[in-house]
């Protein structure tokens, strides 16, 4: 404990109590130990909010698994009234909907709970406004606010609330797939420059061989799986939905592929090529996958689950968990992409300007201090500005709560009759929209420079 506090205590002080108190009521500083290594205070609170974003996941995964979700029946009231999910009194067995509820009241209660830090750091501009005190500091009571909210959220009465909540969940989930398309497109970037650089500086031919085995790879994945969904998910007769959307986004990947190596896109950025396009045609193919695994029509989605008021599977799949292959994959990106958001800003500066980030030096004088100081300890680095926008932050993580949120119930909702929990066409197109958009996004990245020559991309 002394290492936490920079200082040398008396085990058999009588304040050490009261100093354990005031570190988890104070700033980040206080919650690092000897072995960590000196960080922003920016980053230290990145991280302990994300680090309650997925706290929240993981009540969310263990409610809604099988053992766990039939206890769900013990709590006062919990099941009481579920006749009237859509607003429409009925008499059902709630059994299978235990999970699906749980997991949108604490999804409720993850947005609500960063939609409030949202509000209060509207405009804070630096260490110096009294509420940036309340966005490093107060963890013990920021836990409470969320455990309050959390068993308040369990009270919603049903009525409309689900029906309601999964438009909130399906927008949300749409502006996070977005921004994980954003980060993606960025890391792809990065890591092509940093490979070409290494390449440039050495001299060594490994670094090009690398970024052509890595490359392949990702295409190689991509067909394959391109090849599996016409095989699993479309039929010789019907389904032509599926080989549609299939289709479409297939042309449209060989179309970014094809403009990454124009001689005029080179020109314009020499960095560009097919491993950014490669790895973004290989998450664009996945978010087909996850579109075509909601397909409402059985012969056409061998993977659909449809419960039904009793709990029993209507389906091939037996009736064991909510989790199948694309929200097991969509569940690691989500956390991927939420720790990507909290530890770090884009080598760009059109990005950082995107997602409202910018690392600043103004805490280069506290990061000096504490490497002199030997103090294992989270330094102010953000006296003269923030080096992110509060309030974008999260609402990112309040879009995050609601995709995984949409993960975690694989998009289903309670059917007009109120005895099946289906999967909607609105999740599919959802998901086709957003790999469009995120495919156009990055083409825009593409031909900008080309298209507004003034401005500088670099």
């Amino acid at each position: 404990l002394g290492t936490c506090f920079g200082a040398s205590f008396d085990p058999s002080d009588t304040g050490m109590l009261l100093l354990q108190v005031s570190c988890l009521c104070g700033s980040a500083p206080c919650l690092l130990c000897g072995c960590c290594p000196s960080a922003k205070n920016s980053t230290v609170s990145r991280l302990l909010f994300t680090f309650f974003l997925f706290l929240g996941t993981l009540v969310s995964i263990i409610m809604i698994i099988p053992g766990v979700e039939k206890e769900l029946h013990k709590l006062p009231g919990f099941c009481e009234g579920s006749g009237s999910v859509l607003g429409v009194q009925t008499h059902i067995d709630c059994g299978s909907f235990l999970g699906h509820k749980a997991v949108y009241r604490m999804g409720f209660a993850m947005a609500a709970f960063f939609f409030l830090f949202a509000v209060i750091m509207v405009c804070v501009r630096s260490s110096k406004d009294p509420r940036a005190a309340v966005q490093n500091g107060f963890w013990f009571f920021k836990f409470l606010v969320l455990v309050g909210i959390t068993v308040g959220a369990f009270y919603i009465p049903d009525g409309a609330f689900t029906s309601v909540w999964f438009y909130f969940g399906v927008v949300g989930s749409f502006l996070f797939i977005l921004i994980q398309l954003v980060l993606l497109i960025d890391f792809a970037h990065s890591w092509s420059q940093l490979w070409l650089r290494n390449a440039d500086e050495s001299n060594a031919k490994g670094w090009y061989a690398a970024l052509f085995i890595v490359t392949f790879i990702f295409y190689a994945t991509s067909i394959a799986a391109i090849v599996l969904l016409y095989v699993y998910y479309t039929k010789p007769e019907g389904c032509t939905e599926g080989k549609v959307l299939i289709s479409i986004n297939l042309i449209l990947c060989l179309i970014i592929s094809a403009v990454s190596i124009l001689p005029k896109i080179q020109d314009a950025q020499p960095h560009s090529g097919l491993l950014q396009a490669s790895l973004i045609t290989l998450y664009t193919i996945y978010v087909t996958w996850s579109a075509l695994a909601n397909v409402p029509t059985q012969t056409c989605n061998p993977t659909l689950l449809v419960r039904n008021s009793t709990g029993s599977a209507m389906a091939t799949q037996p009736l064991t968990t909510w989790w199948d292959a694309p929200s097991i994959v969509g569940l690691i990106i989500f956390i991927l992409c939420t720790l990507f958001i909290s530890v770090r800003s884009s080598d760009h500066p059109q990005v950082n300007k995107l997602m409202l980030t910018e690392e600043s030096a103004a805490g280069a004088g506290g990061e000096a201090a504490a490497v002199e100081s030997g103090l294992h300890r989270a330094y102010d680095n953000e006296q003269d500005g923030v080096s992110y926008n509060y309030t974008f932050f999260h609402l990112c993580l309040l879009l995050a709560a609601l995709y995984i949120m949409m993960t975690l119930t694989n998009w289903y909702r309670p059917d007009e009759s109120l005895r099946v929990l289906t999967s909607p066409w609105t999740a599919v197109w959802v998901k086709i929209c957003s790999s469009w958009a995120g495919l156009l996004l990055y083409l825009w990245t593409l031909v900008a420079p080309l298209v507004l020559p003034d401005r500088d991309f670099s």
